[in-house]
């Protein structure tokens, strides 16, 4: 796929991945071996049927390849460029075996952003009932679980706490990555499916999850907040000023548009020398942001090496592209003062690999005698996020020890009527993986709200009432005048 060259790119906030034209998808397509036990299906967590739509595309029949996508992704031009393929459906692929396998995401983005060129959207015939839905969080798991909230006819709200819906899409992926206006378009297919945003409402603040449920009249909640709560060290000069979050450095650049300051009222000061602290995806976004932000060196500091690192190959490669310096094996231990408040470096200790840990991965043990100090005036903390404490504080649902939601099978919380997924639940994962959840838990509600799943076929029971099985009768809705 066709790239901004890295000296370019890396100052300005355009889009990277430049996508596939018509013919390279095509190209592609033709790669797919239509394997009888698909296991690309297998490796999706929505299982969208992969073999279904690239074989659509090999036809020329992008508008097809649409429609089966959309049957069970909602967002394919967001998941073709952020989820991690490689560990899911690609990673799965039978041409990988031996080849490079299929660039199933790279079609879901061609597909996708053709979908939004053309202004393709699939709305059913909606029968609206009587039922209200609120859903808490418009990032991934709450989108999904509102469109499918939204085709079964109830009235759906959806609040979010920022002045603009997306949740993590929004604030947390820089534009070169995921742009603004690729998740306003998914936005506003939503919106032509009857939901309702409702931005700058901080559910626990203004009302309570239990006040949707009572006062307001929600016959149902979702609660998909995400888990954005930043993880510090906790090392000695964390509270110095130049130390920060990646969350925070992200929310200000993307969301608050610091990367557009005079113009825009959020300042972002940027030092010469910024360290970044963690290898995931999250970190590759803090460092490639800062060097866009002005940054004259931008450093990764990991504590076990390049093979652990947690982020997308394909991230680490486009920022080791950019300039980023790695410093691998590395730990910091203390941030150091100027004098005058201000962070001047980070004292590190090199480290080693042991045994492997409960994540699989090679434990890091410190170097005994290696410390040394490493100057940077600005330090960036990207080494995991937590739930936020807020739904714990103001309402009655069961936490686990970590302080997530703790939800069933079906995703239903520990109050009636209201059911959880996502990050909230279960600690940071993938965006397609937040829409399984939001989807699940919008199956789980229809199924609490009695609302028949239309997916499903009618039972095959010999005892009928007017040529429907018996077990179906409470589906039966009667409207009285």
């Amino acid at each position: 796929m066709r790239e901004q060259d890295p000296l370019i790119r890396a100052k300005n906030f355009e889009e990277v991945a430049c996508g596939y034209l018509a013919d390279d998808a095509l190209l592609e397509s033709e790669r797919c071996l239509m394997c009888p036990d698909q296991p690309c299906v297998s490796g999706c967590p929505v299982g969208i049927n992969i073999p279904g739509f690239i074989a659509k595309i090999n036809e020329k029949d992008f508008r097809g390849a649409y429609d089966i996508l959309t049957d069970t992704n909602l967002l394919p031009s967001i998941c073709g460029r952020i989820c991690p393929q490689e560990n899911q459906c690609e990673g799965k692929c039978t041409v990988g075996e031996s080849l490079e396998p299929v660039a199933i995401g790279r079609l879901e983005r061609f597909v996708g952003d053709t979908a939004i060129k053309a202004g393709w959207v699939n709305i059913p015939y909606i029968e609206a009932n009587r039922f209200k839905v609120g859903i808490v969080g418009s990032g991934p798991a709450g989108m999904a679980c509102a469109a499918d909230m939204a085709k079964a006819g109830c009235d759906v709200t959806v609040f979010e706490a920022f002045h603009q819906a997306g949740g993590v899409l929004k604030y947390g992926i820089p534009d070169f990555r995921l742009p603004n206006a690729v998740i306003d378009a998914e936005i506003e297919n939503l919106k032509k499916l009857g939901v309702k945003f409702e931005c700058n409402t901080l559910v626990g603040r203004l009302f309570t999850i239990e006040q949707m449920i009572t006062e307001m009249g929600f016959d149902t909640v979702f609660v998909g907040v995400g888990a954005g709560y930043p993880t510090m060290l906790g090392i000695p000069g964390d509270s110095l000023n130049g130390v920060l979050s990646a969350n925070e450095l992200l929310t200000r650049c993307n969301l608050m548009r610091a990367r557009d300051f005079p113009n825009y009222d959020t300042p972002q000061p940027m030092g010469k020398r910024v360290a970044v602290v963690g290898a995931g995806n999250t970190a590759m976004d803090a460092m490639r942001v800062s060097l866009r932000l002005g940054a004259e060196k931008v450093y990764c500091i990991y504590r076990r090496s390049h093979k652990e690192a947690p982020a997308r190959a394909e991230e680490l490669h486009h920022a080791e592209q950019e300039g980023v310096e790695f410093h691998w094996l590395t730990n910091p231990v203390a941030v150091l003062n100027d004098g005058d408040g201000n962070a001047k470096g980070i004292r590190c200790v090199r480290m080693e690999l042991g045994e492997p840990d409960e994540s699989g991965r090679r434990r890091p043990i410190p170097v005994e005698g290696s410390e040394f100090d490493f100057e940077a005036d600005l330090i960036v903390y990207a080494i995991g996020t937590n739930a936020n404490p807020i739904m714990g504080q103001t309402s009655k649902l069961r936490l686990n020890k970590w302080g997530y939601i703790d939800a069933d099978s079906g995703l239903a919380t520990s109050l009636a009527g209201v059911f959880a997924g996502g990050d909230i639940v279960t600690g940071a994962a993938t965006v397609i993986e937040a829409m399984g959840a939001g989807r699940k838990a919008a199956a789980s509600m229809k199924a609490y709200l009695g609302i028949r799943d239309s997916n499903l076929a009618y039972g095959q029971g010999e005892e009928k009432q007017f040529g429907i099985d018996l077990c179906e009768r409470n589906f039966v809705r009667v409207r009285v005048a």
